[in-house]
């Protein structure tokens, strides 16, 4: 089964442009991951300081090497003040 994380996100509005290159940024390394499907960034249509990730694994210990991933301990103290408040992360396995 896949193992997918959908992840919310809220910024401050003077932030919204810097999150957006940096999730950007995030998902063009992060989709080199081995084990990684795909990982989709979005951005809501009604409010521009929402955001949406959802990261699609091959097995939940596919999780792993996202985590160990370099960049991993960059994207989190980048983005962390920018946050209205901490990022929702629900996991999910597909049916």
């Amino acid at each position: 089964m896949v193992y997918t994380l959908v992840c919310h996100a809220q910024v401050k509005p003077d932030c919204v442009d810097k999150m957006v290159a940096e999730l950007r940024k995030a998902r063009s390394i992060y989709e080199q991951d081995e084990g990684t499907i795909h990982w989709f960034v979005m951005q809501d249509v009604h409010d521009a300081t929402k955001f949406s990730i959802v990261e699609r694994f091959e097995r939940e210990d596919s999780q792993e090497v996202h985590l160990s991933n370099p960049y991993w301990k960059e994207f989190n103290p980048t983005v962390e003040p920018w946050l209205v408040k901490p990022i929702e992360i629900l996991r999910h396995e597909e049916l």
